[in-house]
């Protein structure tokens, strides 16, 4: 068999590619200027030169991966690209093909288009149970409904053909859809035709019987009949064998029944449609078989990349297809189906319907999981094997199961839930990435988190061992919500304990125990002065607060919120002491505030203790002068009169209270052997107790002990620090300081040159050498 040298470079050319995109191999030189190139945030030029394949793929490969390479680094494998198997190259393969049919001669093309069409559309409607159906293959997956809907009006208006809309405006069609639809798809609907938005009907959802995200069959009856009472036509009914949020599916049995009394086209479209591919289909599903069309979305559920819609449809006339463009006479639009063909034919009936079934499995693993979940309610249909699954975490599960204040909780509980709902679905989509799940909001549920399989397994690669990581990962996070949850009253009267400190922040989309915000205490400041301040004690709060060594995250909160300068304490255990959390927030902001003042009059403290200290330095110069006399400042007479008749010198030293502010003699300090500014640094254990004894608060049970040690390991470590201190200070200051005392202390015993008691005359002997070399080195 000779094989077409064209398509084995197609295919070659595509494996090397798919291999330079997705592992990044590349030469040095090459990528260089690659990326070199791609990081130019203006476009360049167009080269005169042409550049290779090779090159090419290498700018695009980091054209895909530029960002992540700056930020993450090339260490982690591209997301895009990292789950694209062996089916998902072929789907790719089917668009180099098609570049390539395209050039082949007409005839050659057109047999061959039609074949691919034919084998596409057989397999499909035999797969998905669609008997006598036609296939129309398209990009958007709203194309399909627009092109049926046209051809529903080419059949109901006969002259639409030659009058075209002039024939809507004395009958006015209707095109009725449920209110679990799509959003927007009405709107998109009613702007390709070209009908105005009042020709859109939506039908409410059950209230009272039946699922909540079905649509309401009798009401649907009633609007119908209003309609063609008030001269309008009811032209197509839009039902969901699987709404975009919850995944129900309407009563399609009914709907076509309905649609056959009124003549009305209907029109299916979800997720659910995968499951007609499995042996055993529910009956609600089942009824979509019967309807006039349903559009799929095989790339999806399948995990083909690049592979368009398919609308399947069944009609009689064949130039009203051709008219509504379900079809065409042009054979490079039925090359569209070619991706799909080849992906089809390399999956295999069997493969497709194991993909299919693997998604199914494993719904149902993670719904008979669930149950025995704690705090968890899950929002499924009736029908036992449902492909989505829905659960929240609810708080009435809890209520009996766990301690804390429920009673009072009753404002924004629901704005409450469904925060922390889509905080647990966040986390669970970070946690368990494989996983798929996602965040879905819902008018009559709240927020939920969903599980669809059959969106996401094929393209994630997900398997049983990631439901059960999920469950698990659930498992940690149910309990820490359920607390902080209950905790979140005992915070909130806590807090208002405190009103002259801490203000409590109402702030309802904070998946936390609350926000508060500490109020500066300082008197006489105006409203600009006092936002300043608050906000600079709020933001060194935050950070003394991120450095407990402690499980519970604070930070400013989100991103956007109402309130400014607030500090947002995350989720807590059950072993949490609130009252001592909030006590240890309102001493921390305080010792903050007052230390802040502190430093703001020690600039002026210190700049008067400069000044006083400077007159009394002057002052006691003066007076040595005088006790001196004038003879002993001469250079040389001075030097020799000292030697003969040594004088002590009585100028005083003086230390600086930083503390007091105030300005004091060193006699004490050197009559004591003791510095005076020792009593301040007794403080720091009594306020470094105080620190940890904030951060024990936050440990968990059995932690107290090792705190204690910490504690008390610190104590003697301080006191030695503190005893060095007084030794260094003490040999830094004895050669200024030591003279002048000792000469006061003379001074203020008997007057100079005149000995006293013989030990005083001793002692004087012993220490005049001392007094006599600072005396020498002070001239």
């Amino acid at each position: 068999m000779m094989v077409d040298a064209a398509l084995a470079q197609v295919g070659k050319n595509l494996s090397e590619a798919m291999r330079i995109l997705g592992d990044g191999q590349m030469e040095p030189d090459a990528g260089t200027e690659s990326r070199r190139f791609s990081r130019t945030s203006i476009p360049g030029p167009l080269q005169g030169d042409g550049q290779d394949v090779t090159t090419i793929l290498h700018l695009v490969h980091h054209l895909i991966h530029e960002e992540e390479d700056e930020e993450e680094g090339k260490d982690k494998p591209s997301q895009a690209m990292q789950n694209v198997g062996e089916q998902g190259h072929m789907a790719l393969l089917g668009h180099s093909l098609a570049a390539y049919i395209s050039v082949l001669d007409r005839e050659r093309l057109r047999k061959l288009t039609t074949r691919i069409l034919s084998d596409t559309t057989l397999w499909l409607c035999r797969i998905f149970r669609y008997e006598n159906g036609s296939a129309y293959f398209h990009e958007d997956d709203r194309d399909g409904l627009v092109k049926v809907c046209r051809l529903a009006i080419n059949a109901r208006y006969e002259e639409y053909t030659t009058e075209g809309y002039a024939v809507l405006s004395s009958t006015q069609p209707v095109i009725y859809q449920s209110a679990s639809c799509r959003p927007g798809l009405g709107q998109h609907l009613c702007s390709q035709l070209g009908l105005p938005l009042s020709s859109l009907c939506t039908v409410p959802c059950n209230t009272i019987f039946g699922s909540q995200h079905q649509m309401d069959v009798a009401l649907l009856d009633k609007l119908i009949k209003e309609d063609i009472e008030a001269g309008k036509l009811p032209l197509l009914l839009i039902a969901n064998a699987g709404t975009p949020g919850a995944g129900h599916t309407d009563k399609l049995g009914r709907l076509k029944e309905l649609c056959d009394q009124h003549s009305m086209w209907l029109h299916v479209e979800g997720v659910n449609l995968a499951t007609l591919a499995l042996a055993q289909v529910t009956s609600a599903v089942m009824a979509a078989t019967r309807c006039d069309s349903m559009t799929l979305t095989p790339g999806r559920w399948l995990g083909l990349p690049a592979v368009t819609a398919v609308t399947l449809y069944r009609h009689e006339d064949p130039a009203l297809s051709l008219a509504a463009g379900l079809t065409s006479s042009q054979p490079v639009e039925k090359l569209r189906a070619l991706p799909l063909w080849l992906s089809l034919q390399h999956l295999g009936h069997n493969g497709i319907i194991e993909k299919i079934r693997h998604a199914a499995a494993l719904s149902q693993q993670l719904l008979l999981k669930l149950k025995s979940v704690a705090c968890i309610r899950t929002s499924v249909e009736e029908e036992p094997n449902s492909p989505v699954v829905l659960f929240k975490f609810s708080q009435e599960l809890c209520a009996g199961s766990s301690g804390g204040s429920v009673d009072g909780f009753c404002a924004g509980e629901k704005e409450v839930l469904d925060t922390f709902n889509r905080w647990l679905g966040d986390q669970l989509a970070q946690l368990v990435p494989s996983s798929g799940v996602d965040v879905v909001e819902l008018d009559d549920e709240g927020t939920c988190v969903r599980f669809s399989p059959l969106l996401t397994a094929a393209v994630l690669g997900t398997q049983q061992e990631d439901v059960d990581e999920l469950v698990q990962k659930l498992l940690e996070l149910v309990p820490m919500m359920s607390s902080t949850m209950n905790l979140r009253q005992d915070f909130r009267e806590e807090t208002h304990r405190r009103a002259a400190l801490l203000t409590y922040i109402e702030e309802l989309s904070w998946p936390g125990l609350g926000a508060v915000r500490y109020e500066s205490q300082a008197e006489g400041l105006d409203e600009s002065r006092r936002k300043e301040e608050v906000k600079k004690i709020n933001n060194e709060l935050l950070t003394k607060l991120q450095e407990l060594d402690t499980d519970i995250i604070f930070s400013t909160g989100p991103e956007f919120v109402t309130e400014e300068d607030c500090i947002f304490v995350g989720m807590v255990t059950d072993d949490i002491d609130v009252s001592e959390l909030v006590e240890t927030i309102s001493a921390l902001g305080t010792d903050i505030e007052e230390s802040g003042r502190l430093l703001e009059n020690m600039t002026e403290r210190v700049r008067k203790g400069i000044l006083e200290a400077e007159l009394q330095l002057q002052r006691a110069s003066e007076e040595k002068l005088i006790e001196e006399g004038m003879l002993r400042q001469l250079p040389l007479v001075g030097s020799v009169l000292n030697w003969f008749s040594p004088v002590e010198s009585s100028i005083k030293g003086r230390t600086f209270n930083l503390a007091a502010g105030s300005l004091d003699s060193t006699d004490v300090t050197y009559s004591t052997k003791v510095q005076a500014g020792r009593t301040p640094l007794q403080e720091t254990p009594t306020l470094t107790s105080k620190r940890l004894s904030g951060q024990r608060l936050f440990r968990r049970p059995g932690a107290g002990y090792d705190s204690m040690s910490e504690t008390s390991s610190i104590g003697p470590a301080d006191e030695t620090s503190r005893e060095e201190g007084t030794t260094v200070s003490t040999n830094i200051h004895p050669s200024m300081s030591q003279p002048e005392t000792l000469g006061q202390a003379a001074s203020d015993v008997r007057p100079p040159n005149i000995p006293g008691t013989p030990e005083q005359a001793e002692a004087e002997e012993e220490r005049q050498p001392e007094g006599q070399e600072v005396d020498l080195s002070g001239r």
